[in-house]
């Protein structure tokens, strides 16, 4: 077993809660064993702080998964599943959900989400990976799906010194399974639909619209496959309109709406700026937008370019709302802080001259909880603003 000594003082953080050891961060190694093997991590003087994946190959060179003595075997990861699929059925759900979220259900590396009755599955790193044969043992065990999709089609992977892979890993099966969300049947496409097939962190947030969308005139920026749109149509909006740059996303749209018996839902292909430019040119007005962008910030290197990304598209929505129209703005990225969030919004009032109110700030649903200690897994924002 390798056996890591940290530099003096860089025990606290990971002490703390945090789960990463960084390269740069350890005094010496001693021992051997293979890469992705569990290793022990000891602070400077030599108190036992845990047992994490180790690979060199990777800045994050030890991965904390047990803080305690407890031995690492096929028994321990079954009881961590099933622990985190446990907390999940306790607040409610079931026909679909995130299972595992990583490092925040002290599983580092391994996401699993649940659509109907499949599972997609995520090994993010070494030591979850060379570990895949006994987690999918396991997973059958404990829901008994029809079947298992990968989607390990993430470049994470390559810091981790692996190749990207997607494809079926158990059953055989058409990878495009039908769920229910929020009241509202959706197909999920597995192998190619974002993340591992949908966006799941983004339900409670979906099911909220219906506090603000009852016999309005809803506009759904960036509306990917169309929760949002589905969503608002479903809670009594009188007109939908869809944006999306992607023709693919903007078919699942119209597909949805047929399968939900939906008429109200009209779609737009087209780069949503450029849109947004041209309704506010041709005095449109909305009361409600939804602006649900992908990140426009992916590192600590592209967060001012990012953040005046998200002002800009901020700035356009809020000059095309109605009086008392409502504005449901979102950030995935992690790199665009809580703060910086709202500042930007700040920012982005100011400059489109309206004034507006803070009626709700949100984040991502329950299934995907996020260590108090670790910044890196809070990454939704939600803010709800209401011009008056």
């Amino acid at each position: 077993m390798y056996v890591l000594t940290l530099k003096k003082g860089e025990e606290k953080r990971i002490i703390a809660g945090h789960p990463w050891v960084y390269a740069n961060e350890v005094y010496k190694i001693e021992g051997k064993d293979v890469q992705g093997s569990i290793a022990k991590v000891l602070a400077n003087d030599g108190r036992f702080i845990g047992y994490g994946f180790i690979n060199h190959l990777s800045k994050i060179i030890v991965r904390i998964i047990s803080r305690d003595e407890s031995e690492i075997n096929r028994d321990f990861f079954y009881k961590r599943i099933k622990n985190s699929n446990d907390r999940r059925i306790s607040l409610g759900y079931s026909n679909n959900y995130r299972v595992v979220f990583g490092e925040n259900d002290l599983l580092p590396g391994l996401v699993v989400d649940k659509y109907g009755d499949y599972l997609s599955v995520q090994f993010l790193s070494l030591g979850m990976d060379i570990r895949k044969e006994m987690i999918v043992d396991i997973l059958v065990e404990i829901f008994h799906p029809l079947g298992i999709y990968e989607r390990s089609d993430v470049s994470v992977r390559e810091k981790e010194g692996l190749k990207q892979y997607k494809g079926i890993i158990y059953g055989d099966f058409i990878p495009q399974v039908e769920i229910v969300e929020n009241g509202l049947k959706m197909i999920v496409d597995l192998e190619n639909g974002q993340k591992t097939g949908y966006f799941l962190d983004q339900k409670a947030n979906r099911d909220n619209l219906k506090y603000y969308v009852k016999d309005k005139n809803v506009l759904d920026c960036f509306c990917n496959v169309g929760g949002f749109s589905l969503c608002a149509s479903h809670y009594g909006a009188k007109k939908v309109t869809a944006i999306d740059i992607s023709e693919k996303a903007i078919d699942m749209v119209k597909k949805h709406a047929e399968l939900n018996g939906f008429n109200n839902i009209e779609t737009i292909c087209d780069d949503v700026f450029e849109r947004l430019r041209t309704l506010r040119h041709e005095n449109q007005k909305f009361d409600v937008i939804i602006l649900d962008p992908p990140a426009f910030t992916k590192s600590i290197d592209t967060v001012k370019a990012g953040y005046l990304g998200y002002r800009d598209i901020n700035t356009l929505a809020l000059k095309l709302l109605n009086k008392e129209g409502v504005l449901i703005t979102c950030s995935c990225s992690q790199h665009l802080t809580l703060n910086l969030f709202l500042e930007m919004i700040k920012e982005s009032v100011s400059h489109s001259g309206v004034t507006c109110q803070l009626v709700e700030l949100r984040t991502q649903g329950k299934d995907h909880p996020s260590l108090i200690a670790s910044d890196e897994g809070l990454y939704l924002k939600v803010a709800v603003v209401r011009v008056i």
